[in-house]
């Protein structure tokens, strides 16, 4: 008969699972009232009235935000910096990554160095800003792709975790006649699909929320993301709807609190989904790499 100790809670255990629990529930609170205002019926919204349930549901502020042009355009651009920007920076972060591990590599010390450098010092906004103008690319979305595409954190983390793969499987690989590049596709990608997924959810998180450069790179309405129209119709004290289309409809009956937190709601919606399936590998891309040997 096998017997588990358990640990006898204390005082302090007591009172720092309470003190947990009703930061928590503070935290917990701002999402609450921000679902619970987008689904609440217009007819029986009261302003500042808190509810955790609404009074009676209605999906009329979504339907008037998922009719409207601005919103629309918005969500496709966001979706476009998203799916584009993540393809292209795995693809870049880890292709050089991946040559930042050879010490046999021309330069390879000197990349790494500049690598490095960045991490401490950082050119600021201005010449940022000049490098896009010169590269003729204000106003347009790739703008967004471009100027975000990795960061020396991704690369060092990734470099970190390319060099705790076996070398002997490489080795093994060049014996049998591959190239480089077959060695990278064929046996360093299956083994980086962990670091893949986590670095994937990283870099759309990003992509996704992408605010200030899309403020400053971008100034066409046309191609705002979905971050800078959501700033518009939330803290903006001109703002009074989220586009002229419907306007003189439905927008005059809506409150503008519901159409607001509606469109909140849609703007975190999709990460919240992707999430979930990315979990696991996440956990995983996180912590291996941490212990080589």
């Amino acid at each position: 008969m096998s017997f588990v100790a358990t640990k006898k809670l204390t005082l302090f255990d007591y009172v720092n699972y309470t003190l947990l629990i009703l930061i928590s529930l503070i935290s917990l609170f701002p999402f609450i009232y921000v679902f619970s205002v987008s689904f609440t019926d217009p007819k029986v919204y009261v302003p500042l009235q808190f509810y955790v349930f609404p009074k009676e549901w209605s999906l009329s502020a979504y339907q008037y935000i998922l009719s409207t042009n601005s919103f629309l355009n918005a969500f496709k651009n966001t979706v476009f910096v998203t799916a584009i920007g993540t393809v292209l920076s795995i693809a870049f972060s880890f292709t050089f990554a991946y040559a930042l591990t050879k010490k046999s590599m021309p330069g390879q010390k000197i990349m790494l160095g500049a690598v490095i450098f960045t991490l401490v010092f950082n050119a600021g906004i201005l010449p940022n800003y000049l490098l896009i103008k010169e590269l003729d690319l204000l106003n347009s979305l790739w703008a967004l792709i471009w100027s975000g595409l990795t960061n020396a954190w991704s690369l060092i983390m990734i470099k970190s975790f390319l060099e705790s793969l076996p070398s002997e499987l490489e080795e093994a690989a060049r014996i049998d006649g591959s190239s480089d590049i077959g060695v990278f596709w064929r046996i360093v990608v299956p083994l980086s699909m962990p670091a893949v997924a986590t670095f994937t959810l990283f870099f759309a998180v990003m992509y996704w929320n992408t605010y200030f450069n899309a403020l400053i790179y971008v100034s066409e309405s046309s191609k705002w993301t979905l971050q800078v129209l959501v700033k518009s119709l939330v803290i903006d004290s001109d703002s009074n709807g989220v586009g002229e289309a419907g306007a003189g409809g439905d927008e005059a009956v809506l409150p503008q609190e519901t159409i607001r937190m509606a469109s909140i709601v849609l703007a975190m919606l999709p990460i919240l989904l992707v999430y979930p399936f990315l979990q696991k590998h996440f956990a995983k891309g996180v912590m291996i790499g941490s212990v080589k040997g």
